[in-house]
């Protein structure tokens, strides 16, 4: 900006304060105001609360899992040691219980819950959601399922992991219904949301607001919102047909009653693996606001990661076979479904070289959300790579059920989708709040959680790779070191979340008042008083500017905007050359004036 002012040429707008200490926050007050409560920033926050909440559980459940995985070693002599702290059933339920919440409450609700919720209005313009009723209602609804899932974990779990296969699922002891039953509940949930934001998405924009203005998080929204509406009901169908079966006797997926367990296997995946890219596409979203931002540079391509986006929805539709190539699927069906899992990696492979070219000779800052940004990049990427080699015939009969696919599942979910909710997080955290955190605590924490997420997870592709199969309460010797180490790792991860949840909490009663817009950016939720009140903005929003157009205008933290004059549209000089049949060559889509 300083460069911009010493040309002597700029026009400078100072957009219109109007400054007030009334915000969402502290307007309406008192609990029921929140218990009853239609606003999306105040839902966001509920969904905060309480996805952190199953964050903490599904978390220790972990630790524990690994914790006992440090025994049963060589040179481990005491009896202790080698029987291990808890018995083979009991390390069946933490695994499952560690799959179950951190999938379905936690990875899920996330990114769509709470940044969704709280941002996607702010960045359209708009005053609220299409349907804050429904909006609501999809908390309690969420929370109402959980409740269920709370309850099958207070009377003795289940066993069957995450993904409830039949027929063990049909048979086992425990409590299958009370969880399976709480997964469908919370389907419901994502359904609402998912046709909420796509409603709101198609009618409520700012005026001026076209597809191609929108910012890169509401495309990524949108294309997951697709999937949650198109591909939960199936789930939904599967688990009420294997409530019926283990309740009545009614033989669906099991041999022994006439079923058929692939076919499980089949309607499970048909949501399983495109509910991957609901987890998955809104934190790509999210990556593509943190690299623009803080590269403080234009996006490279913006119609090839928004229509990317698209691409992966639609794709994810077809690929659930790859799941089930040893199964017993014909060999026509397996090579289909490893062509079209290739496939998927070509929008996917465009979003991380857009974002890469997107920095390249940006002006980089590397502020907290960047740092997550940049974990992403890296674990992403690796889990990406490791898709492929799953994606192979020859390769997944070898890797199948092995700590390998342990290892790329975190990769893709935890080191993909977790850290750019925790980038996400920290990005717009003093919009939420009105506070600022201690950046030096952050990239502690930051570098605490990315190595020990490494030390955790890299170990176990080695010992996939040589064969250790996942799921194993014991194991042989040769893989002890391994498996100490991966422990270890989890510690460190511990420890960097910790750190975390102290400075987060500190900076709520401790920290420094947030500017409207600490980080520069250019989105119109930045316009707004941090936190924002009530109604979003004080008055209607009106579009200047687009949200990635660094190359024209600059913003200051207070709102201070700066134009360009130099500023030259790339496409002006097409604008005026008339194509031979005297027709402009290039209409442009932008309505700023």
């Amino acid at each position: 900006m300083a460069a911009l002012q010493e040309t002597g040429a700029i026009s400078a707008v100072k957009t219109k304060e109007s400054e007030t200490t009334r915000n969402y926050l502290n307007s309406p007050k008192g609990i029921w105001s929140w218990i009853y409560t239609l606003d999306h920033k105040r839902i966001a926050l509920l969904y905060l609360f309480t996805v952190m909440a199953f964050f903490l559980a599904g978390g220790i459940y972990a630790l524990l899992l690994r914790f006992e995985l440090w025994f049963h070693g060589a040179g481990l002599q005491t009896e202790v040691m080698k029987r291990g702290l808890v018995g083979p059933d009991t390390y069946n339920q933490l695994f499952t219980m560690h799959g179950a919440i951190m999938v379905f409450l936690f990875i899920v609700p996330a990114i769509p819950g709470v940044i969704g919720n709280f941002v996607l209005p702010l960045m359209i313009g708009a005053k609220d959601l299409a349907f804050p009723r429904m909006n609501l209602a999809s908390y309690y609804v969420y929370l109402f399922g959980a409740l269920f899932c709370i309850y099958s974990i207070a009377s003795g779990g289940i066993d069957t992991g995450w993904t409830f296969y039949t027929p063990y699922s049909v048979e086992t002891k425990g409590s299958v219904i009370a969880m399976t039953l709480g997964v469908f509940i919370m389907g419901f949930s994502s359904i609402f949301t998912g046709i909420n934001f796509i409603v709101t998405i198609h009618k409520m924009r700012a005026p001026g607001m076209t597809w191609f203005n929108m910012p890169l998080f509401v495309w990524g929204i949108y294309a997951s919102s697709i999937i949650q509406v198109m591909a939960t009901p199936v789930l939904g169908i599967t688990l009420l047909l294997l409530i019926l079966e283990r309740a009545f006797g009614i033989g669906i997926f099991d041999p022994a009653l006439g079923g058929d367990p692939v076919l499980y296997q089949h309607f499970f995946w048909f949501y399983s693996h495109p509910v991957v890219y609901v987890m998955i596409l809104p934190a790509m979203a999210v990556i593509s606001e943190l690299i623009t931002t803080f590269s403080h540079k234009k996006i490279f391509g913006y119609k090839l990661v928004a229509f990317s986006s698209i691409a992966i929805a639609m794709v994810s539709f077809l690929l659930w076979g790859h799941h089930m190539f040893t199964s017993g699927q014909s060999e026509l069906a397996a090579t289909l479904f490893s062509f079209l899992t290739f496939l998927v990696g070509i929008p996917s492979g465009i979003k991380i070289f857009n974002w890469v070219a997107t920095m390249y000779r940006g002006s980089l800052s590397f502020n907290a959300p960047m740092l997550y940004a940049h974990a992403f990049l890296s674990l992403f990427s690796i889990g990406g790579l490791t898709g492929i080699f799953l994606g192979a015939l020859s390769v997944d009969v070898h890797l199948h059920d092995t700590y390998f696919v342990v290892a790329h599942f975190h990769y893709t979910m935890m080191g993909g989708a977790v850290m750019a909710f925790l980038g996400g997080l920290h990005y717009w955290w003093p919009k939420m709040w009105g506070k600022m955190y201690d950046e030096f605590w952050a990239a502690i924490s930051a570098a605490l959680i990315f190595i020990g997420f490494n030390v955790t997870f890299f170990p176990q592709f080695i010992m996939g790779l040589q064969g250790m199969p996942r799921r194993y309460y014991a194991y042989l010797d040769q893989y002890q070191t391994m498996h100490m180490l991966s422990t270890f790792g989890t510690w460190i991860l511990a420890l960097g979340f910790i750190v975390m949840a102290i400075y987060l909490i500190h900076s709520l009663f401790k920290g420094k008042p947030a500017p409207r817009n600490p980080w520069y950016a250019l989105g119109l939720e930045w316009t707004t008083t941090s936190p924002p009140p009530t109604e979003n903005f004080v008055g209607n929003p009106r579009l200047l500017w687009g949200c990635y157009d660094y190359d024209r205008v600059m913003m200051d933290q207070d709102g201070l905007v700066t134009f360009n004059p130099n500023f030259k549209d790339e496409h002006e000089h097409d604008k005026k050359k008339p194509k031979e049949d005297g027709k402009a060559r290039y209409e442009t889509t932008r309505s700023f004036n």
